[in-house]
């Protein structure tokens, strides 16, 4: 009889909490399925030094983290676009060191360029909290680090690259369909494309987006529960 009441509250405990976003765990037991995001601590290293540069949580670094490790088996640089102030930059910086590859990182420095409000919930200007000085300071260390100041796809280099993988962290409809174009064309086979905002409701330009440009390619958006999708390019017969 206890046992039932005691199950029927921590059951109504349970559900009310959710409603409010909150999950109950007991304080010492494994999450099922595993938080490996929390055991792996070569990652949650990584993630100590990033803590106040970047608005992206454990979980999307996660992604971003395991994307990394593959692309290390492909040829081709690695690029951001949507810097911030650093701290997913750094992040790849550091997993891309040892193979010497280049990470091109492209931002404004200064916030959030023109937007669109028929698309767009961002304003121009916004999350402007960042500049280049402060963001070659905190990437000084890393010799693979190419920064452009800018509005990209203006600032992209000249010469011809190709990418193994790119994050792309732009917040609104003409960014994002900027990087879309940009480089789909230049991806290596396999090379992944990771929008970060895809799936978050103030952000429905990206989707909007990327859901268009790919309409009419082979590959299709891969949605994951962080918010965040891929898109994984595909070799062709030109390839």
């Amino acid at each position: 009889m206890r046992n039932n009441v005691r199950n029927k509250i921590n059951m109504f405990i349970q559900q009310f909490l959710l409603k409010l976003g909150y999950r109950v765990t007991r304080i010492g037991k494994k999450s099922n399925p595993i938080s490996y995001w929390e055991e792996d601590i070569f990652f949650s290293d990584k993630m100590q030094k990033i803590i106040g540069y970047t608005r992206v949580d454990n979980v999307r670094c996660f992604m971003i983290y395991q994307f990394a490790k593959q692309a290390n088996n492909l040829y081709g640089d690695v690029a951001e676009v949507g810097v911030y102030k650093g701290g997913t930059a750094r992040l790849l910086a550091e997993m891309f060191e040892s193979q010497n590859k280049i990470v091109h990182l492209f931002d404004t420095f200064s916030g959030m360029p023109s937007t669109d409000p028929d698309v767009d919930i961002h304003k121009e200007g916004a999350i402007n909290d960042t500049s280049l000085e402060s963001v070659k300071s905190y990437l000084s260390e890393y010799r693979n680090v190419r920064l452009y100041q800018g509005i990209f796809p203006m600032t992209a280099p000249r010469q011809d690259l190709s990418f193994c993988l790119v994050h792309i962290d732009v917040d609104i409809y003409k960014s994002a369909l900027d990087c879309c174009t940009y480089f789909y064309p230049r991806m290596v086979n396999n090379g992944v494309m990771i929008f970060d905002d895809y799936g978050f409701l103030n952000c429905p330009g990206v989707k909007k987006a990327v859901d268009a440009f790919f309409s009419d390619k082979p590959e299709k958006p891969f949605y994951l529960p962080t918010g965040q999708c891929i898109v994984m390019r595909i070799a062709t017969e030109k390839d």
